[in-house]
């Protein structure tokens, strides 16, 4: 298992816009239209990954618990599938109903929007306000498969009250750990 950090792209940046296919739906779908009215929470996954499976749930019960405040929550994922079949967007449709996603999930055939966001490895997550400024980008939590820690979501989850109450988002983040993005060889 690979352990790639994030790149932790810089606090106030704007998020970078897209039109992907959701795998979901069928549609393509773009980020004015799925954001939320108080803040939009991006998560780069993929299906395989050892550290999305292991906190997929968690993310599945944020999504369904903070949609209902107003962030809205969008994931996508940009791995090659040429080599990496299991991350096929028929597979991820099938990944998607089975954790019973709540949010579209995206397939970022290209890898521009990847590239856009500086992700780096799966998962890579994000969190801009109600003006689509960067306002947290890191960990879920401290928990890694193996290391017994359990999965809460705690980074992302304090992240996102503050931002509901209108408070200051810590600025001392934890870079996400997971699989690194599987990069198309041109």
């Amino acid at each position: 298992m690979a352990m790639t950090p994030s790149n932790m792209m810089p606090l106030g940046t704007l998020a970078p816009d897209f039109s992907l296919l959701d795998t979901i739906s069928g549609e393509i779908m773009n980020l004015q239209s799925k954001r939320g009215d108080k803040g939009t929470v991006i998560l780069f996954i993929c299906n395989h990954c050892p550290f999305v499976i292991h906190v997929n749930s968690e993310i599945v019960k944020l999504g369904k618990e903070y949609q209902k405040k107003g962030i809205g929550f969008i994931a996508i994922s940009s791995n090659d599938v040429q080599n990496y079949p299991q991350d096929s967007p028929k597979l991820m449709k099938v990944v998607a109903e089975r954790e019973g996603y709540s949010f579209p999930y995206l397939y970022d055939e290209t890898q521009e929007t990847a590239k856009a966001y500086d992700a780096a490895c799966t998962p890579d997550i994000y969190l801009f306000d109600a003006n689509l400024s960067l306002v947290y980008r890191g960990q879920l939590d401290d928990s890694r498969p193996g290391n017994g820690i359990p999965v809460t979501g705690k980074d992302l989850r304090n992240a996102m009250n503050a931002l509901l109450d209108g408070q200051p988002i810590n600025e001392v983040q934890k870079p996400s750990i997971g699989c690194n993005i599987k990069w198309a060889q041109l």
